[in-house]
């Protein structure tokens, strides 16, 4: 089983759950680090550990078959780790996700593919995955799920194109999406996105 590492709120008590998926190269502890800025003290925090520090070996944009079977692991470990909280008593609408990068494109790509009403998800540069977004892959009705999707404008890492690709495909599936592009803000997570987060997902 992949190593999971749990922060904040114990399960028991907490009223909802952060999951929070590190990008390639990080960690869960160094994303776990990233609460002390957010507004989730009543929340559970919940980090997965990326296999070597990486949840799939090419980039995102890629033919997804160059990234199995690393990409599917990855999110049926997304999966298990809801379908644990699910027993837990949490609802779909008690869990939260957010990603930085390789973080973010998981986060989205997770949420797409088993769409539903969520408390929110939040993608710290990032897009869904694949060399083109094949609609097929994506299934379900986000029913209003509030959606943040931050990037910069350049991003060596993420086209500006692929985030409105996803915004769009996003918001098809009935998601309340707010997309801001940041001129060179950088491959990193800023003081803005953080400020936009906690306004618009962690709110209450």
């Amino acid at each position: 089983m992949q190593e999971i590492i749990k922060s904040g709120k114990s399960l028991a008590v907490a009223e909802k759950v952060l999951v929070m998926i590190h990008g390639r190269g990080g960690s869960a502890r160094d994303i776990l680090s990233l609460s002390a800025d957010l507004n989730v003290d009543s929340f559970a925090l919940v980090a997965p550990q990326a296999p070597g520090n990486s949840w799939y070996p090419q980039s995102f944009l890629s033919p997804r078959a160059e990234n199995e079977p690393s990409l599917s692991n990855a999110l049926k470990l997304i999966k298990d780790v809801v379908v644990d909280l699910e027993k837990e008593g949490f609802s779909k609408e008690q869990i939260y996700f957010l990603g930085f990068s390789q973080g973010a494109c998981l986060a989205l790509e997770f949420a797409a593919s088993q769409a539903a009403r969520y408390g929110g998800v939040v993608a710290f540069t990032g897009g869904v995955i694949g060399d083109q977004v094949d609609h097929r892959n994506y299934h379900g009705d986000f029913d209003g799920t509030p959606i943040f999707i931050g990037s910069s404008d350049p991003d060596f890492h993420v086209p500006v194109s692929r985030v409105k690709e996803s915004s769009a495909l996003l918001e098809e599936m009935g998601a309340n999406v707010t997309e801001i592009i940041y001129e060179n803000m950088g491959h990193t997570i800023s003081r803005a996105e953080i400020a936009q987060v906690n306004k618009l997902i962690f709110n209450d």
